[in-house]
């Protein structure tokens, strides 16, 4: 179903959330029930006090319907206050659920949708879009059955009394329905048109926080300053807009409901005289008219809640209804991550993106324990042959296997348990060393003092040791957002803590030491040659100095494997790989004769 649908469509893509709470809803709507019921008995009380007193006064008449009223107030009240507390309850929980599914399905998204989209739009569907759902799934609800009610009743109790005069005083309502169907269209279109802007608004400021130090240091402040506040014009012009649609459709309301009320009194008064109705009858009427002029107000302000939470539903659609790329299979192979050797098989792979292929029939086979180098140019397919064995891009159905089984047959859970990978561009969370080294939920729920072991040996194998005197608190140290605190080695060296600290049955690294200097990146060869033996581990590196003592090294050229042997072989071959380490070798020299 798309989410470009009629709204009463739209809004039916919400039951599911009100069913996983119906029990407090029923409870909700029972208190709506008896708030509007006792809401209603006052007028009526009313009704025989009057009539009552004008037969004379008394002390016990006073204090009974005193009492009465009283008691009718409190327990409404009480009702009340149970009414809100509940359904808007229930809507914060729905809230929750929404927040929660929106998160996990854009969680399950493939890298391409996040290529295409602005953060600042997705941050603004899922705080601004959501709060309107929230809106129209719990107040706009609640005051829509309520008013109903209210409305119902109280002309029902209006026409015992007296249905000439009910007529009298409904002759505004054809009105009030034409005022509430065009001025609530206009409103929904306003107000999609409002959540736009708010989103382009979002992703200007967005970007701008995220890249403030590319905007320094290009001297473009006052650019993007500018850019924001064309924004920021454009989103007051909208709102004002339907401020001023708003500001048209309440008086226009309340000028209706006084012409109503002006009838009543004019004709009400004349009933009176002739004595076809007592003057208790006449405040009873009065009263439900009066408390028709809420419904019909809130029938307004349910309207443009109803019109914003149906425009934002449809724009929260539109991501719930972009399909998972990637998902675990339907009878899926039971398989324990602790028991993967770590053989992987690639057949006759071939991959493509938009239509253009990326790899061409990879044939690779890599035996449990074994480390393989992958090196070629910028292009050739490194980094896809690496994403497709964890399934951050799908492989197509038999190409990949690991252990012998189709990686597409193992649940993600447990594909991504056994396989870690750090990357050339790591992403740190604003958080601590600590934190972001121990990410993985295994870590992470160990005990504190077996945690920080963890990661303290982790660190050690990446050589972020060696920096623990420049971090303020040690692994205690916040790095910042993106790690902003940190050195681009830094940040490559705590990804690569991150990826050894779960000891994975398959280690991959995509370039994960293109930040770190010759020396530093020595040492941690060194220390990975123990971690190496026993797993799997796929590298990708330009430089020959990482690669050199894998057990065979892959050339990939335009996505077909070109070359592969052992890093001798290749040199003795004299092709793309011999041409490689001789130009590496040139510009090791010239950096010698510089220095």
């Amino acid at each position: 179903m798309s989410s470009l649908e009629r709204p009463a469509s739209t809004v039916r893509r919400l039951l599911p959330y009100f069913h996983r709470h119906r029990r407090p809803l029923a409870l909700g709507f029972g208190c709506i029930l008896a708030t509007t019921a006792i809401q209603l008995l006052s007028p009526w009380v009313l009704k025989f006090a009057v009539d009552d007193l004008t037969s004379g006064v008394t002390r016990a008449k006073l204090l009974y319907y005193a009492a009465a009223l009283f008691g009718i107030a409190m327990v409404g009240g009480a009702f009340r206050f149970l009414m809100r507390r509940v359904v808007i309850g229930v809507s914060r929980h729905m809230e929750y659920d929404l927040r929660n599914d929106l998160l996990r399905h854009l969680q399950r998204l493939p890298p391409a949708f996040y290529q295409e989209r602005r953060i600042g739009d997705l941050m603004s569907r899922a705080t601004n879009d959501l709060n309107a759902v929230r809106m129209m799934a719990g107040p706009s609800v609640m005051y829509a059955t309520q008013t109903t009610l209210v409305f119902v009743v109280a002309i029902i109790l209006m026409v015992s009394i007296d249905p000439w005069l009910t007529l009298v005083a409904l002759v505004p309502l054809p009105f009030v329905s034409v005022s509430v169907k065009v001025f609530g269209s206009a409103i929904h279109r306003r107000f999609e048109r409002i959540q736009e802007q708010l989103s382009e608004l979002s992703a200007v400021a967005q970007e701008n926080l995220s890249g403030v130090r590319v905007v320094r240091a290009y001297g473009q402040e006052q650019a993007e300053l500018g850019k924001f506040r064309v924004a920021n014009q454009e989103y007051i012009a909208r709102n004002r807009s339907l401020i001023r649609l708003q500001g048209g459709f309440y008086p226009s309301l309340t000028l209706l409901l006084g012409v109503g009320a002006l009838l009543v009194l004019w004709q009400g008064s004349r009933e009176v005289v002739a004595g076809r109705i007592t003057v208790g009858e006449l405040v009873a009427f009065n009263a439900y008219l009066l408390m028709l002029s809420w419904p019909m107000i809130a029938f307004g302000w349910v309207t443009n809640m109803l019109q914003r939470g149906t425009a934002s539903w449809k724009r929260m659609l539109e991501l719930l209804d972009v399909p998972p790329a990637i998902a675990d299979p339907a009878v899926p192979v039971p398989l324990d991550p602790l028991t993967i050797a770590g053989r992987l098989e690639f057949r006759h792979l071939t991959f493509a993106f938009g239509g253009r292929p990326v790899l061409r029939d990879i044939d690779l086979i890599v035996e449990p324990g074994q480390t393989v180098a992958i090196v070629g140019a910028t292009g050739s397919g490194k980094t896809t042959l690496l994403s497709v064995l964890p399934r951050l891009i799908d492989p197509p159905a038999g190409t990949v296997y690991i252990d012998g089984v189709d990686v597409r047959d193992l649940p993600l859970a447990t594909l991504r348990a056994a396989v870690a990978m750090a990357p050339q561009e790591p992403f740190l969370f604003s958080d601590t060393v600590e934190a972001n080294i121990a990410f993985a939920p295994e870590i992470a729920a160990l005990p504190a003092a077996a945690r920080r072991q963890a990661v303290e040996q982790a660190a050690g194998l990446a050589r972020l040791d060696k920096d623990l005197g420049d971090f303020t608190n040690g692994y205690d140290t916040l790095v910042g957002e993106r790690g902003i605190t940190l050195s681009g080695g830094q940040k490559q060296r705590t990804s690569l803590a991150r990826a050894l600290v779960t000891e994975p049955r398959v280690l991959i690294l995509d370039d994960a030491l293109s930040a770190v200097d010759t020396y530093t990146e020595d040492e941690i060869l060194h220390r990975l040659r123990e971690v190496r033996r026993g797993r799997t581990c796929l590298i990708v590196s330009h430089r020959v100095s990482t690669v050199r003592d894998a057990d065979f090294i892959v050339v990939l050229d335009d996505g077909r494997i070109a070359e592969r042997g052992t890093h001798a072989a290749l040199v003795k071959q004299g092709g793309l790989y011999a041409e490689l380490h001789r130009r590496q070798l040139l510009e090791d020299e010239l950096s010698a004769i510089g220095d």
